[in-house]
């Protein structure tokens, strides 16, 4: 996926979840955060980040003209769209010859999964989580507390006691990890549910992504790449 009209930035200070202060070509821009995680550990006042224009804002409605995308930590890029992973995975997705039928946003039971496809005959469904939190080559999830992430993973490990293809995929939003691993000091439940669901075949599944700029075209793209080490408690 590629995103246009991308511009630098300096950040200055996020006064809540949506909305971040960023120096955009010396002057304090109000910018929607596109990612209501906490990010604590990105968005430190003077970090170098890139921002989206968009030049329909006010025929959109929007109350803001630019929206933070990704952000620069130790010379790593980093995407922190929280929308972004589910598009990547799409995009990958398609271009496996084993699957069929991709389709997004699918509901079944009482939670409604990012992606479903049928593999071999048999049906299949997948949630997608982003992943931006980084500690010493390790990535992490989740950066806060999920209700909503606990419940999908133990419907997954329902579903694979029943038979169907079921997988959770881990988009890591930068390159240079060397393991992904749950993050148990935040939130230990969801780390013992997704080791449960592996235990049940669920397919725990952890990919880095490219984070290409081309300052030239103002444009930045992120793709799913290599696959990383999962590592369960």
């Amino acid at each position: 996926m590629t995103y246009e009209n991308i511009e630098p930035g300096i950040f200055l200070a996020r006064p809540n979840r949506f909305t971040a202060r960023v120096l955009i070509r010396g002057r304090e821009t109000v910018c929607h955060v596109k990612n209501t995680g906490r990010c604590r550990e990105l968005l430190l006042p003077g970090a170098s980040v890139l921002v989206q224009f968009h030049p329909d804002a006010k025929a959109a409605g929007r109350k803001t003209e630019y929206s933070l995308i990704a952000v620069w930590k130790s010379g790593v890029l980093i995407n922190m769209d929280s929308q972004a992973p589910n598009q990547a995975a799409w995009e990958w997705l398609r271009t496996s010859p084993q699957l069929a039928d991709l389709r997004r946003e699918v509901t079944f039971g009482n939670s409604r999964f990012d992606l479903a496809f049928t593999r071999g005959g048999n049906p299949g469904f997948m949630e997608v989580k982003g992943v931006t939190l980084e500690e010493n080559g390790t990535a992490r999830f989740p950066d806060a507390p999920t209700l909503r992430g606990v419940r999908h993973i133990r419907e997954l490990t329902r579903m694979a006691g029943e038979g169907m293809d079921a997988a959770v995929l881990f988009v890591i939003q930068m390159k240079g990890v060397s393991s992904f691993e749950p993050n148990m000091a935040t939130q230990p439940e969801f780390g013992l549910a997704l080791r449960d669901a592996a235990d049940a075949g669920v397919q725990i599944l952890a990919r880095d992504c490219l984070v290409s700029l081309d300052e030239a075209a103002g444009t930045l793209s992120l793709a799913i790449d290599a696959p990383v080490p999962v590592k369960l408690p």
